[in-house]
């Protein structure tokens, strides 16, 4: 592998480290065309180093504002307001758990906003990594063959 090659990966992978169907998928299209093997490969990684990156930045993020929160606040314990928007977050973690979480994470939401959504409610580091990691991995795949048959198939209309 040369360093055109190396960094062709680099920046397929990082591109799927942060969304999936708005840039990665497309950049990876863009980049590899026809190589499958590697498309998928760089995708499926970046997609899976993104989920652990920013499940543990999450991680430190949400300590650290406890611990301001912690010294800001005089109470320990300040009484709850259940807002409309919180009820609603509340009963879809109850009613999709973190499957649901995952599934939505790749195509809806950002995978920097899932992995954080999903430390939020779920503290388990393995078991937030592994959903995430295996719902990007279906998605790549999904994503990736759905956009090359749109791509191949307005490509050969315009031919």
């Amino acid at each position: 592998m040369n360093s055109t090659e190396f960094w062709k990966f680099i920046s397929a992978a990082l591109a799927c480290t942060i969304s999936l169907s708005k840039i990665g998928i497309p950049a990876v299209i863009a980049i590899y065309k026809s190589n499958y093997l590697l498309a998928l490969l760089s995708s499926c990684s970046g997609a899976i180093f993104g989920t652990v990156v920013f499940t543990y930045l999450s991680a430190g993020l949400l300590k650290w504002w406890d611990k301001l929160k912690d010294k800001w606040f005089t109470s320990k314990h300040p009484k709850k307001i259940f807002t409309k928007s919180n009820r609603r977050v509340i009963r879809i973690k109850h009613r999709f758990g973190l499957t649901g979480i995952a599934i939505l994470t790749p195509i809806f939401l950002s995978i920097p906003i899932g992995a954080f959504l999903a430390e939020r409610f779920y503290k388990d580091k393995r078991k937030v990594i592994t959903y995430l990691s295996i719902s990007a991995i279906f998605w790549c795949f999904t994503l990736y063959f759905t956009f090359l048959f749109f791509y191949t198939s307005f490509k050969n209309l315009f031919n």
